[in-house]
């Protein structure tokens, strides 16, 4: 109810008056902009495992890495180049494997990782908004 109160004011506030006919049709517009936002299907739920895994430093800078790298690398190659144990980046891989952003191949005991297009997607996407910002 506070809410609706809360609404009333808003719009009475944006166009003069305010009657219950106006809340009800602000409330449906609203519930129309949250069906089409909803994250409750597989695409918008792939989308938050997307960014979710990209919410670490470590993540980050290894997809960064994995992005200009000039082919596949190892865990032994990228762990000399972050600042956390072996395992750590064995599990921040997995993370972003699991969230579409990396392949994994193995070629005898080595696991070999690449970016997905997705992640120079996203990676891309990230650049031109820092360069709109600046």
């Amino acid at each position: 109810m506070a809410t609706t109160e809360r609404l009333e004011r808003l719009i009475a506030d944006e166009v003069g008056k305010c009657c219950g006919t106006d809340v009800d049709d602000r409330l449906a517009d609203l519930h129309a902009l949250a069906d089409g936002a909803a994250v409750d299907d597989a695409a918008g739920r792939a989308d938050v495992d997307a960014l979710a895994a990209l919410g670490s430093d470590t993540r980050y800078r290894l997809v960064r890495l994995l992005a200009t790298a000039d082919g596949d690398l190892c865990v032994c190659e990228l762990e000399p180049l972050v600042d956390v144990s072996e395992s750590a980046v064995s599990h921040a891989l997995s993370t972003l494997t699991d969230a579409g952003l990396l392949t994994r191949r193995k070629e005898g005991k080595w696991r070999y990782y690449g970016t997905t297009d997705r992640a120079t997607a996203l990676l891309d996407a990230l650049e031109a908004t820092r360069e709109v910002a600046e």
